[in-house]
């Protein structure tokens, strides 16, 4: 099991009578991408907050890297790197500028420093750009300057905040690709607060989804399909004939939730994808299967249908 460099217990903070987050259980492991959804005023950034040592709970505890970010805030800080939505630099100072006074204020020695920058703004693809003013820059190239600034300290714990904010299609494949090779290769744990959710289901090992100061899902997509109601596969089976012995066939395959039958058609939904399971079971019965078709639900459509479903 990878080491756990990020740990909540029953994490509160409270503004007066208001719980902006209310007894969160929170865990994220080395290498792991870690999926932090919910609504604008679930208790995300408030959870990181507390996380960066930024504001204190109010009661539970959370350790960052071994270390409580409230009493000691400088050791979380020289290792959990944190890229917020709107990335802020000097404009007058050139993208390698900011570096090196980020590399000061890290107390990183120079020699060391110039070279790290020098490989950074290479993985970002900044080098031709590295000696312009930022206030130059686009969106998408201060994101890319964002990223290489919080890997400069080399943390083993990265917090982004909707980093594919304002990155062309292109860009976004490039990061997300970036996020995969951060996790896999050097270990770092990544928590990724979006809210593209296709991006997200994307590169997540595991997806927390908060609301109203709590995780109300959590666990990997195929695992979040099956807290639902419906399930996260859907097959239609359209056939000719078909009696109660293949409803129950049917019903008896592994990770199946739900059979029912609508006309002709039988439609079965699972937490997995059954399709040959379910096509050799027809094809062994009395029954004629003449077509299937099948539907992956997709991490948008949990997160809808459930605020969907609190909202009534």
């Amino acid at each position: 099991m990878s080491e756990l460099l990020v740990e909540a217990d029953s994490l509160v903070k409270a503004y007066g009578n208001f719980l902006a987050v209310n007894g969160l259980d929170l865990r994220l492991g080395e290498g792991e991408v870690y999926g932090f959804l919910g609504p604008n005023g679930s208790g995300k950034s408030t959870t990181i907050l507390m996380m960066l040592g930024l504001t204190e709970p109010t009661s539970g505890g959370v350790k960052v890297v071994g270390y409580d970010p409230v009493r000691h805030p400088l050791e979380v800080k020289r290792q959990v790197g944190y890229l917020p939505e709107s990335v802020g630099f000097y404009s007058d100072m050139s993208g390698r500028e900011n570096m090196l006074y980020t590399a000061d204020l890290n107390n990183i020695r120079r020699s060391e420093a110039k070279k790290r920058i020098d490989e950074l703004l290479g993985m970002v693809e900044l080098t031709d750009a590295m000696n312009q003013p930022v206030g130059q820059y686009s969106r998408g190239m201060r994101q890319r300057l964002g990223l290489a600034d919080v890997l400069l300290k080399r943390p083993r714990v990265i917090i982004l905040d909707d980093p594919t904010l304002g990155l062309d299609p292109t860009g976004i494949q490039w990061l997300l690709g970036i996020i995969e090779e951060l996790s896999t290769n050097q270990g770092i744990a990544v928590l990724l607060s979006s809210h593209q959710l296709q991006e997200v289901q994307q590169v997540c090992h595991r997806v927390g989804i908060m609301s109203h100061g709590k995780i109300v899902l959590e666990g990997t997509v195929a695992e979040l399909t099956a807290q639902t109601a419906s399930g996260g596969f859907q097959l239609v089976l359209e056939l000719l004939g078909g009696d109660d012995s293949l409803m129950t066939a049917l019903k008896g395959l592994p990770s199946v939730t739900g059979c029912n039958r609508v006309g002709n058609n039988i439609v079965v939904d699972s937490n997995a994808d059954v399709r040959a399971l379910a096509t050799a079971t027809v094809i062994a019965s009395s029954a004629s299967l003449l077509g299937a078709s099948s539907e992956n639900r997709t991490l948008e459509q949990i997160y809808l249908r459930y605020f969907a479903g609190q909202e009534r």
